[in-house]
């Protein structure tokens, strides 16, 4: 159970930086035909275009990073929305990175009963860490989205990349205090949380 809760808090960040949708502005219809859905990730900006002639919708999709250095002011006027875009965007490839080394340990360290005993501590921290991380992504950008401290960023919506992240660090801070309870408990030889290997006193 342990292995897959690891599992589902790896996959939905990895999904959350994959994803562009962390923030969408759709722009108002244009004659009731013509429309722009632009879509912000933490390292590239997509944009949609959409147009409804007679029934038949035509679309276009383009795709770019972001933010850059010229084109996005991040030299000038928003250099401390592209420093703190780009440090989410880093924030979140820490998380994953983390996500994975708890994997790695929990794969390795369950071969012996003992090794299962000392690794709790190990697989907690990571996993504490793995959320932080996604913490900090999710604070700089619902930051952004709050303040609008990018101009097209005015009126953007959380996306679908937003969820996912929002879900694996939530997700991540209940498996950790699971974790450090777990370990806890199983020291003390509870064997609701040690299982078969509960210490056992041996009376004389």
């Amino acid at each position: 159970m342990r292995k897959i809760s690891y599992a589902l808090t790896f996959i939905a960040v990895v999904i959350s930086l994959i994803f562009v949708h962390w923030l969408v502005v759709k722009s108002p219809k244009i004659i009731g035909r013509f429309q722009i859905i632009t879509t912000y990730g933490l390292n590239k900006v997509c944009e949609l275009k959409l147009y409804d002639d007679s029934g038949h919708q035509i679309s276009g999709y383009d795709c770019r990073k972001f933010p850059l250095r010229v084109q996005d002011g991040c030299e000038k006027e928003n250099s401390g929305f592209c420093a703190a875009w780009t440090s989410a965007g880093y924030a979140l490839e820490l998380s994953i990175g983390f996500a994975a080394l708890s994997l790695f340990t929990i794969l390795i360290g369950v071969s012996t009963g003992s090794r299962r005993r000392r690794i709790w501590k190990a697989v907690a921290g990571m996993v504490a860490l793995h959320a932080t991380f996604g913490i900090v992504a999710f604070g700089v950008v619902t930051d952004v989205n709050r303040t609008g401290a990018y101009p097209s960023l005015e009126y953007a919506k959380p996306g679908i990349a937003y969820g996912f992240n929002t879900f694996a660090w939530v997700f991540s801070v209940i498996v950790a205090a699971a974790v450090v309870i777990t370990g806890i408990s199983a020291e003390k030889g509870h064997k609701w949380a040690a299982g078969n290997r509960a210490y056992r006193r041996i009376d004389g």
